[in-house]
């Protein structure tokens, strides 16, 4: 017979709060192993003794057959002296040191939960909080580390004799799942329609499936925050909820059963599919159907809609009873981050809903959902949210001192960085309110608090009209600022460590550049700490200026001015101001130069929401078209700059279809990305061109720069760790910052 031998086993990553020992324990039983396992500052360490093909086994499961929540690392693995252990046992964690703290996601029900959920036999049948070690709430629920269950919101519920047993029992998969609860101990749901309240998990369910089936517009309840749900093919219910929201055009998420459902109403693959099941459950901007049923007012004028399942057990029971698609979109004022507490939801949203699903479970705090692209192949983050974040990433080097970033005023996250480590919040959102800056420094408090790190710098963006800049001077930490288009190059290049020099374009809305004009057309060569902006586009002043971001007509009007045309449909005072340099900064944005090309083509001339104008064009395009040519030539500073002007007569003939003039002005564009790069290459030899900012969420731009960087013998850089839009504005202020 085999000699037993012993391993000792460390694993870092996310391995805390997620099931892991209990994990190992039924592995080892499984296995044959002997020993014992542990937490211990923030890794899983395991004496284990066996046989030596049974250790190997037991090794290779450690990782291949992991819980889904977990994101074990590597495992480093060292043969010790056998202890002749005769059985295996969970032994106390020790303590946690602040650096390996690591704070898991929110995660949709796993498989064996689900089954139960759906189990007459099962004593949580149908309960809309069921859970286990493998899945369930996390980010929203703690309060504190240690991740006990009193350091959750579930610490008012005291556990009934089953779930304790449960609890307590190493061979249960919910041995010490914290947010462990039944019918009889946990939460429940309650359902309010004006006077009418229907308590109980069946009765408020039932009501509020009937409210839907009504046309009626309910706020449900969620992990980190309120959905405002309607019957997605009522065109009349979508109507309603654009009208009170109000939102007259932005896009509208869309929540399916299952996978079946949703590949009825849109384009999918088995890849997509996958990601779109996994505990994250993303909503992803997937093709609609032409045969999909859904009411046109989902996403008026694009091919696109953002598409999630269910990522809770009560979202996955309202799905099941409704039978229907259900517009999801986030239950908040516009802008604002996502709405969690009950009374508050209730007063806040009573203008935008008819009836409300509550549950009495806590929302410790905000967390919207995450969204993703698929560009170039792959599903790129456009938001951070539940499931998604906490995003923690390994820093390239060791951080001084801990700092907190800011980001930026728009699609705001913020970044905790210390040592090697650096965590990206969830989404926050714009920061033009009161409640939207409550809700930054309560997270910049929690992630501090929850991480166990101090914060003693903070990083924030140069400009000095951002919302977070009265909290940041009260915080009395030093100050340091950020290029806003460096942060956005340094972002993209921390995800392609190989790459030494770059060629990086940051093209985006606007953000305050070196001159202290507007950028937002910039190309970059270097690395992090040393940008050296060596290409951009003719400025041109905006009219208006921050008004221009949702008005694409001022932009338009701007670009007419400035090259001697008229712009008949623009306000003569107007013009009189601009002309006198009045509230009209120069800018090199391609973010308004999209805006422009929109109004000129007829697409939108008046946004709704930001990046409408945008997102419109590209929609509209055709699949081919002529590119103009831009001349490029050195300005006196020694940048490259292309020259917008010809577009125009191109962009203002109304004989061709806006199809054709949508395709010929991105067709445009890339091939004036490309010129600059193969000047820019002439100039240093650099080969290597990274893509940056909110402008290359476009797919048909970003693809098509791509394809012809490539053509021409580049290597072509997008991210798809980080968003590419101010979403991971926060973390590029890090990387910089470690690169003086």
């Amino acid at each position: 017979m085999p000699e037993r031998v012993a391993q000792f086993i460390t694993i870092g990553g996310r391995v805390q709060g997620v099931g892991f020992r209990p994990f190992v324990y039924r592995l080892a039983q499984q296995h044959g192993i002997t020993g014992w396992v542990r937490n211990v500052d923030g890794a899983v360490e395991i004496h284990a003794e066996g046989e030596p093909v049974q250790l190997q086994r037991f090794n290779d499961a450690l990782l291949s057959e992991a819980p889904p929540l977990s994101a074990p690392g590597p495992l480093a693995v060292t043969t010790c002296a056998p202890a002749h252990a005769k059985a295996f046992s969970i032994l106390d964690s020790q303590s946690i040191s602040a650096a390996d703290i690591h704070l898991p996601a929110d995660g949709f029900v796993c498989a064996d939960c689900r089954a139960e959920l759906h189990d007459p036999v099962d004593r949580r049948h149908r309960y809309p909080f069921i859970n286990c070690t493998q899945c369930g709430p996390r980010y929203t629920l703690i309060t504190a580390l240690p991740y006990d269950r009193p350091n959750t919101a579930m610490r008012d519920f005291a556990l009934c004799p089953d779930c304790r047993r449960e609890y307590e029992n190493p061979l249960d998969r919910r041995f010490h799942a914290e947010p462990i609860a039944c019918p009889v101990c946990g939460p429940h749901l309650q359902f309010v329609s004006g006077d009418a309240t229907h308590d109980g998990d069946a009765t408020a369910l039932a009501t509020a499936v009937a409210a839907l089936r009504a046309g009626k517009i309910v706020a449900v309840k969620g992990v980190g925050g309120y959905h405002l749900l309607c019957d997605a093919t009522n065109a009349a219910a979508v109507a309603t909820l654009r009208a009170r929201k109000p939102r007259p055009a932005k896009p509208l998420a869309v929540m399916l059963r299952d996978l079946a459902a949703l590949r009825a109403v849109a384009h999918t693959t088995p890849d997509l599919e996958d990601f779109l099941a996994s505990p994250e459950r993303p909503i992803v901007l997937l093709q609609k159907r032409v045969d999909s049923g859904l009411s046109e007012h989902i996403a008026p004028g694009l091919a696109e809609i953002g598409c999630l399942l269910p990522y809770s057990p009560l979202h996955d029971l309202l799905l099941t009873d409704f039978d229907g698609p259900l517009v999801a979109t986030s239950g908040n004022l516009s802008g604002e981050p996502v709405l969690t507490e009950n009374h508050e939801a209730q007063t806040r949203l009573a203008h935008l809903a008819d009836a409300f699903l509550h549950h009495d479970r806590p929302i410790v705090r905000p967390a919207d959902d995450p969204v993703y692209r698929v560009i170039a192949g792959i599903p790129r983050p456009l938001r951070l949210g539940r499931g998604a974040a906490p995003l923690e990433l390994e820093l390239p080097a060791p951080l001084a001192e801990p700092v907190l970033a800011l980001g930026s005023h728009m699609k705001n996250t913020l970044c905790l960085a210390w040592g090697r480590r650096a965590v990206v919040s969830p989404h926050i959102g714009e920061l033009d309110t009161l409640r939207s800056l409550d809700t930054l420094a309560q997270v910049a408090a929690d992630l501090q608090r929850l991480y166990q790190v101090q914060a003693t710098k903070l990083l924030i963006d140069r400009h000095p009209g951002y919302g977070y800049r009265r909290y940041a001077r009260d915080s009395g930490l030093p100050l340091t600022e950020i290029w806003h288009h460096h942060a956005h190059a340094s972002a993209l290049a921390w995800e392609f460590p190989d790459v030494k020099e770059w060629i990086v374009f940051a093209w985006d809305g606007v953000g305050l550049g070196e001159d202290r004009t507007l950028w937002g057309g910039e190309a970059f060569t270097g690395s992090p700490g040393r940008w050296q902006r060596a290409a951009s586009f003719r400025p041109f002043r905006l009219p208006g200026g921050d008004k221009a971001g949702r008005e694409p007509w001022r932009a338009a009007a701007a670009l007419l001015w400035e090259s001697g045309r008229a712009a008949p449909f623009a306000p003569e005072p107007l013009q009189r101001a601009w002309s006198q340099g009045i509230n009209s900064p120069a800018s090199s944005s391609l973010g308004r130069l999209f805006d422009a090309a929109a109004a000129l083509i007829g697409v939108c001339a008046h946004a709704s929401f930001e990046g409408e104008g945008p997102m419109r064009l590209e929609a509209v395009a055709a699949a081919d078209g002529e590119p103009v040519a831009l001349p490029l030539a050195r300005d006196a500073t020694g940048i490259w700059r292309s020259d917008w002007a010809p577009l125009l007569p191109m962009l203002a003939d109304i004989a061709r279809p806006q199809a054709t003039r949508a395709a010929s002005f991105h067709l445009s564009l890339t091939q004036a990305l490309l010129e600059q790069a193969q000047q820019l290459r002439a100039q240093t030899g650099i080969t290597s061109v990274g893509l940056a900012g909110g402008v290359f969420q476009n797919r048909l731009l970003a693809e098509a720069a791509i394809g012809r960087l490539q053509a021409a013998g580049f290597a072509a850089h997008l991210p798809q760790r980080v968003p590419v839009n101010d979403a991971g504005l926060s973390f590029g202020q890090v990387i910089e910052f470690l690169h003086p």
